[in-house]
């Protein structure tokens, strides 16, 4: 693994290089790259076919890892809005003159270094690497094994494309796959600024316990959907569907349903069949276990499914009494990912939305929504749990930090 430090201190120096460009140029590297990846898609989908084969067919996770032809054309898209959007560095955040003389400015500059380390999700490098020009960030990137062969695929594409711009094509490095390079990176303080994890909670908690270089945490997201009393029933089947079934491997998709219990009977006999259609395992709690008997697909929940992130067309559920429990269950079970409910009650939407300590809280949508693109910040990183530098869609605005300069002439102090 020795041999990985190389790597990131040629990183570190392209980090330096990037802060030439100007705006109309990363612009064009970004549109070039959009181009390039349509250009190439044969090249990426061989290469990701290549992936797809060593995995079990019935791997929750191939619907992360699988390109196709729309796929591809969705993440040459976003790169090129990205391209579009603002450039967040040299903004002018502060200007005055102290009693001294000393003429103060705080400007918005790059992080520096942005390390990533992240699982099955290919289209991730892209959304990095595009990212991380646009605001002038050098990329260290450590994908999944699972992943290898479309992420070499595409970081070799990016590379192609800084070079026909004169660029560095180690702005944007990919590391082996191997997982003991995390342990390098880990240690790197000289070389990476910010090192972000995308992907299960235990990987999340596993970089968090031992990076010595700063962490930004993304990705684990256990979300829940509250269904209250005074619901729209059928709104509410909608939003519960769309959050499960419309791309369950993702991490805003809903993992637990709440519903009182004065409407639960009707409810659930309402959702039972568009969950039995889409083949939805259910976990139930003692109440709502006694109300769904005879769904096909229906076990008996056990505590660990109850904060678990199924991250398949699997889903808990668990009946409650009114808003206090609702509120409660949550704050012991929830990643502060995304929460929604449902209710035409708005006293009980607003007290629900003011209440829950989540990066996105919904009232009456579908917990789906919470993404960068949606959002309409372009591409993102991931989406941010905690509480410093960043919080949600971890997008292009939040890859700057600050930098205090101060012109005079003479003073001392």
């Amino acid at each position: 693994m020795k041999s990985v430090l190389p790597l990131l201190i040629k990183t570190h120096k392209a980090a330096g290089s990037l802060q030439d460009l100007t705006n109309k140029q990363v612009q064009q590297i970004l549109r070039d790259l959009s181009g390039e990846l349509l250009a190439g898609t044969k090249i990426i989908l061989r290469a990701n076919a290549k992936d797809m084969a060593k995995q079990s067919p019935d791997n929750p996770r191939n619907d992360r890892l699988m390109l196709n032809e729309q796929r591809i054309k969705s993440i040459a898209a976003s790169i090129k809005k990205v391209a579009s959007l603002p450039d967040p560095t040299g903004k002018q955040l502060e200007s005055r003159t102290l009693p001294n003389g000393l003429k103060l400015e705080k400007i918005s500059v790059p992080l520096g270094v942005v390390g990533a380390i992240y699982e099955s999700r290919p289209n991730v490098t892209f959304d990095i690497a595009a990212l991380c020009l646009r605001s002038r960030n050098a990329c260290v990137l450590k994908g999944s094994s699972e992943a290898a062969h479309t992420n070499q695929a595409a970081v070799a594409l990016i590379k192609t494309v800084l070079k026909k711009h004169g660029v560095s094509p180690e702005a944007v490095t990919l590391l082996p796959s191997a997982r003991e390079v995390v342990n390098v990176l880990f240690g790197a303080t000289r070389y990476i600024d910010v090192l972000i994890p995308r992907g299960s909670d235990s990987l999340i908690r596993y970089v968090r316990k031992n990076s010595l270089v700063p962490v930004i945490e993304t990705g684990a997201g256990v979300c829940h959907v509250y269904v209250e009393s005074k619901a729209n029933l059928q709104k509410a089947v909608d939003i519960v569907v769309n959050a499960k079934v419309s791309r369950p491997s993702v991490c805003n998709s809903m993992d637990a349903l709440l519903v009182d219990k004065k409407i639960a009977q009707t409810f659930l006999a309402m959702l039972v069949p568009e969950f039995e259609k889409h083949q939805v395992e259910i976990f139930a709690d003692a109440g709502s276990y006694k109300l769904l008997k005879g769904y096909p697909l229906l076990q008996k929940a056990g505590p660990e499914d109850f904060g678990r992130e199924f991250l398949s067309l699997k889903c808990a559920v668990k009946l409650v009494s009114g808003m206090e429990e609702a509120l409660a269950h949550i704050d012991t079970y929830s990643t502060k990912h995304s929460e929604a409910i449902v209710s035409e009650d708005k006293k009980a939407c607003e007290r629900f939305i003011r209440t829950v300590d989540a990066a996105a809280v919904y009232s009456n949508a579908s917990t789906r929504f919470t993404d960068g693109e949606e959002f309409g910040l372009g591409a993102e990183i991931g989406i941010s749990t905690q509480k410093l530098h960043a919080r949600g869609p971890f997008a292009l605005e939040k890859l700057v930090t600050e930098k205090w300069i101060l012109r005079g002439n003479g003073q001392v102090r």
